[in-house]
């Protein structure tokens, strides 16, 4: 919350605009809390203009993100993911 170059951490202007609102509605906690969550959610799921999209979004429609849904927008498609096949080796050769 009072970092120095907290503006800079923000990747677009929505993620700005988003912290903005995110500290006039919820305590600074949970808005920290919320905040970090969204960039973490950007980066490990390489969706910063499509999450800054989804976020402008919501606050024209006076809403805050709702994180569930965007987690589950943006979740890996379970297709796509590989499937590991792991055999163990039996205990007696060892």
């Amino acid at each position: 919350m009072r970092l120095v170059y907290r503006d800079q951490l923000f990747p677009r202007q929505e993620y700005r605009r988003t912290f903005e609102v995110l500290l006039e509605r919820l305590t600074d906690k949970q808005a920290c809390k919320t905040m970090v969550e969204l960039l973490a959610l950007a980066h490990e799921r390489t969706c910063e203009r499509e999450l800054a999209e989804r976020l402008a979004d919501a606050l024209g429609a006076g809403k805050l993100p709702d994180m569930a849904a965007l987690r589950s927008r943006f979740a890996p498609d379970p297709a796509s993911l590989p499937v590991v096949s792991v055999h163990l080796t039996s205990l007696s050769g060892y």
